[in-house]
């Protein structure tokens, strides 16, 4: 269990601090200091519950990391432990147990069998390098673009963010690796929209033993919600809601990965603690 040398705590104040309840399932889930798991170094100054509430601010309100509030731990220490976090794949498990407590509170197996996967272009800061950036065409969008894969409840599975100019199909190998490794043998079904058609299906079957069902949309001279796919466009719709999602503003791509991610752990575990 993660413990700090300081327990002092600020007076609750933004709408992204965590309640009790969330740092209860949140604590237990991060990894002890290098001090308690026998590899040296001092006690950790801040609090983790401070360091956790910086991140979510950053990723909810889009402010840069040198414009955090006073009353947080120095930016650097900040983002010192979200790179280390992410380095480590300490972001990733978290989300992994937060969604599986999600989904065995609503009555499902922790282990999702079916999955839903899609794309969204987001444009690109200048502070994104022109070689991590692409276009799409089909959006006009100049910048990168992430590929998700989501469990039939909308919680986030895994994520992968490459340049704009990337087409589907293509990204989406290295996306359902990721999502064979976060979700393990029990998942067998994709659902996809038609950007996934061609070899891909074939490779899915053969490589990954999953079988990829593309949803059409239907010939219809009106609106209609698409069996399936609305539920991974939700949860884009989720990630975009957090301003620091809107756009990618970070240099490396694994750290946009990671906001997206912490967006998920924040609605994720905010649907675990919320009352029923």
């Amino acid at each position: 269990m993660a413990v700090t040398h300081q327990p002092g705590q600020r007076a609750s104040r933004y709408p992204t601090d965590i309640t009790d309840a969330q740092w209860a399932e949140l604590d237990p889930l991060l990894p002890d200091p290098a001090c308690l798991a026998g590899r040296g170094g001092r006690w950790e100054k801040h609090c983790r519950r401070l360091i956790v509430d910086a991140i979510l601010y950053v990723v909810d309100n889009g402010i840069k990391w040198r414009a955090l509030p006073a009353d947080f731990p120095p930016w650097p220490t900040v983002f010192k432990r979200f790179t280390a976090w992410e380095k480590t794949g300490t972001t990733q498990r978290l989300l992994d147990a937060l969604r599986d407590r999600a989904r065995l509170a609503d009555g499902r197996n922790a282990a999702p069998s079916a999955a839903i996967i899609d794309s969204q272009s987001v444009r690109a800061a200048p502070t994104v390098a022109a070689s991590t950036r692409g276009y799409d065409a089909g959006k006009k969008i100049q910048g990168r673009k992430r590929h998700i894969a989501v469990d039939t409840l909308g919680l986030l599975i895994a994520v992968l963010v490459t340049p704009a100019s990337t087409s589907d199909r293509v990204a989406a190998r290295s996306l359902l690796r990721r999502l064979r490794s976060a979700a393990g043998p029990r998942v067998h079904l994709v659902w996809a929209d038609g950007g996934y058609t061609g070899t891909l299906l074939d490779w899915a079957r053969r490589t990954l033993a999953l079988t990829v069902e593309i949803v059409k949309r239907p010939d219809l001279p009106h609106f209609t919600v698409l069996p399936r796919r609305w539920v991974v466009e939700r949860t884009l719709a989720w990630i975009t809601s957090h301003r620091r999602c809107v756009r990618d503003y970070e240099r490396l791509r694994h750290h946009h990965e990671a906001m997206v991610r912490w967006s998920m752990i924040r609605i994720t575990v905010r649907r675990l603690t919320q009352p029923q």
